[in-house]
């Protein structure tokens, strides 16, 4: 039981990351970013020289571990801060409709650029397989990657919520999630705060991106595909715009997957995302708004 629960942590981790990045463009644009799995599935390929189909020829990939990771981030960071600079930017004036849509344009663009340099086939990556050792805790094997999926998720989470709680621009970010057009008449930069927003939301998906490959082994156009659905389903049900409800039903979507693995019989264990899913809608039918619902908002932009 011990070991399902480390398990479903490991997994709600990753969801609740992804989560977090969608979660931080809405509360100050009102945009649910789609794009945000094709930013994991960029970072991924960063670490590849582009190559024939299912062929690994590592570019940074190769460099230690310290240097490796900021470099990720700061590609992470960097594309998500485009993304709004050369897109979102102009569009501000426009629906949510027409930005979700043209987060989908974003998303199938990236997706296609990375189909054009690396083809359509996975390919291998063999990124620190030491994570993939075990070792014994309590009487229990977990795999090193857990343990570090599990320790930088809460960093992130900490440093997250220090930034926002204890700096002043932090304290501008949430000010404009509650009412961004009150929060700009009263001098918040508004161009910078959604800026942050992106670049936040780049990093996170970066450190994804990362926490994934080792575990996978593979990097694949669409593997950020199936993290953004439950990222996306996770804000939904925590409520949209609380960065907080995005987190807790990440991980209650993570352990929920994870049981129902273990509970259901072996003949219906292929369909545990379809009772995971029904699970949401019964909880959307008592919460339409979510469990922690911000509230009706106005339009921010």
């Amino acid at each position: 039981m011990a070991q399902n629960l480390i398990d479903a942590l490991s997994l709600g981790s990753i969801y609740a990351l992804t989560a977090l990045g969608i979660g931080m463009i809405f509360s100050v644009m009102r945009l649910v970013n789609f794009a945000q799995g094709n930013y994991i599935a960029f970072c991924a390929f960063a670490l590849l020289v582009p190559a024939g189909e299912g062929i690994s020829r590592p570019f940074i990939g190769l460099l230690p571990g310290w240097v490796l990771v900021p470099v990720v981030l700061a590609i992470g960071v960097l594309l998500a801060m485009a993304s709004e600079i050369l897109l979102f930017r102009h569009l501000r004036g426009a629906q949510p409709a027409t930005m979700m849509i043209a987060s989908f344009g974003l998303g199938s663009a990236l997706q296609n650029l990375l189909l054009m340099m690396f083809g359509s086939r996975p390919i291998a990556i063999n990124l620190w397989p030491s994570l993939t050792q075990p070792i014994m805790i309590g009487g229990l094997m977990v795999p090193r990657l857990q343990l570090v999926i599990l320790a930088v998720t809460a960093l992130a989470l900490l440093a997250l919520t220090l930034f926002l709680q204890r700096t002043r621009f932090g304290t501008a970010m949430r000010a404009s999630s509650e009412n961004f057009l009150m929060a700009r008449m009263l001098g918040v930069p508004a161009d910078r705060v959604i800026l942050a927003a992106f670049g936040i939301s780049g990093a996170l998906a970066a450190t994804a991106s990362l926490l994934t490959l080792p575990q996978t082994g593979i990097a694949d156009i669409r593997m950020g595909d199936g993290i953004l659905l439950v990222a996306f389903v996770a804000t939904v049900v925590g409520g949209l715009g609380s960065l907080t409800g995005a987190v807790v039903s990440a991980y209650l979507i993570g352990l929920v997957s994870v049981f129902l693995q273990i509970a259901l019989p072996l003949a219906a264990r292929p369909y545990r995302d379809a009772f995971v899913y029904a699970a949401v809608i019964a909880v959307l039918m008592l919460k339409p708004d979510g469990l922690f619902s911000a509230g009706s908002r106005s339009q921010r932009i």
